[in-house]
């Protein structure tokens, strides 16, 4: 029997037959599923559905106790559902435990936990700096410390999380993905560790100097990159005066402050420097800030898919060093995860992965058919495997496939592939 009920009254055992929202309002794939796990139960709980429709035939109905959770009464909070914040303090400590090669499947859940953390301590200290505090750097060192971590143990899953997670605030996850992009490319420079701390902790404040700008300067849209050059360009020197101000932190931190805006060709700001003047971290900064302020919409332009990005990086000759350009592209892959990529089996899908050996062949979340112009069963493509007759054919165009906004898309995709609550 077919019965509606509150997402408040779902159990675990009960024959989820339909949910009544919007394609956004949950991150399943099936429409009909059991909730046979915690996870999906607190994901449903969490979602912004209208209700649920439960079939009693295939599972459990309301009030029916189960085996797993006997005597518990509709609505009541079933405690096998992981609180988020022990869920966090549970998933940090083991992740700091090993530092290990991990898989992203595995990682992935562990960077969701480090960043909400860290978002929390970065806004913290944003907010303070906006009241005219001074910068409290040993709080952020921590952060630091975990993206490290994480990078080392997979150096995918964190910025691929920050590329296709919505629900972060822009300023603080534009922090968090440079300074995990640092840490990334700094890796793959083979940088000493302290120096790779340096660069992640850079990442992390580049911009700080934007919560001294004046509030008049702010658009009505909440975009401060949209407001006066004149105004907007001091952030740079507002940043690096108030971190000169600690007194603690490394020239090199306080150089990236000072350079990120800089380019090789002298058109950068705010001291034109050019080739031979601007540090090599400083380098780096300029090439990890400019991609993520690319995958990041604006009033002025729309976010780019991050293959196109690179792309985009590729073509502004004489702003980048060119091998810390090439490092970087390195690092993240020619198909970063979050692209969209058309496959030669007239299939549509979105890097999810990498395949270190061979970046041209990253494993891929296949979603749409070109052929049948319809959406697919959602299933997972590794084009490195010897037995793959498939490959990307190049990055793809959506606007013609009737599906939703691109970064709602990804988002989607990316949490249902390594089933990551909302």
């Amino acid at each position: 029997m077919l019965k509606r009920i509150t997402v408040s009254d779902l159990e675990i055992g009960m024959f989820v037959h339909k949910m009544e929202g919007s394609w956004f309002s949950h991150p399943f794939w099936k429409a009909k599923f059991l909730i046979d796990d915690s996870e999906k139960l607190a994901t449903l709980r969490s979602s912004s559905l209208e209700g649920v429709v439960i079939d009693t035939d295939k599972g459990r109905d309301v009030g029916e106790a189960g085996p797993r959770d006997a005597g518990h009464r509709p609505g009541q909070v079933n405690n096998s559902a992981p609180r988020p914040d022990s869920r966090i303090r549970k998933m940090t400590a083991r992740a700091a435990s090993t530092t290990d090669p991990t898989p992203t499947h595995v990682e992935v859940h562990t960077a969701q936990a480090l960043a909400m953390r860290a978002q929390k301590t970065v806004h913290n200290t944003f907010i303070a700096a906006r009241l005219g505090k001074a910068i409290n750097v040993k709080a952020v060192q921590p952060v630091v410390a975990d993206i490290m971590d994480s990078v080392r143990r997979n150096p995918q899953a964190f910025g691929g999380l920050m590329r296709c997670k919505l629900k972060n605030e822009a300023v603080y996850q534009h922090a968090l993905s440079v300074s995990a992009l640092m840490v990334a490319l700094g890796r793959h420079m083979k940088l000493s560790s302290t120096e790779v701390h340096e660069a992640g902790l850079a990442g992390l404040l580049l911009d700080i100097g934007t919560n001294y700008l004046p509030q008049s300067a702010e658009t009505a849209s909440g975009d401060i990159r949209t407001a006066d050059p004149k105004i907007w360009q001091q952030h740079v020197l507002l940043g690096h005066r108030a971190l000169l101000n600690d007194g603690n932190l490394p020239d090199s931190v306080l150089a990236a402050c000072l350079e990120h805006h800089e380019r090789m060709d002298g058109t950068g700001f705010p001291k034109g420097l050019k080739r031979g003047e601007i540090s090599t971290i400083g380098c780096m900064a300029a090439v990890c800030d400019s991609f993520d302020f690319l995958l990041t919409r604006s009033n002025s332009a729309g976010a780019l898919d991050p293959a196109v990005a690179v792309q985009r990086l590729k073509q502004m000759e004489g702003a980048f060093d060119d091998d810390i350009l090439r490092a970087f592209i390195e690092s993240v892959g020619l198909y970063p995860v979050g692209s969209f990529v058309e496959l030669a089996s007239g299939k549509v899908g979105m890097v999810i992965d990498e395949y270190p050996a061979d970046a041209n062949r990253p494993v891929v979340q296949a979603f749409f058919s070109r052929q049948t112009g319809e959406r697919i069963v959602p299933h997972r493509i590794e084009l490195a495997r010897a037995d793959s007759q498939d490959a990307i054919i190049g990055i793809a165009e959506l606007a013609d496939c009737g599906l939703p906004d691109e970064a709602q898309l990804r988002e989607l995709i990316f949490l249902t592939a390594y089933k990551l609550a909302i």
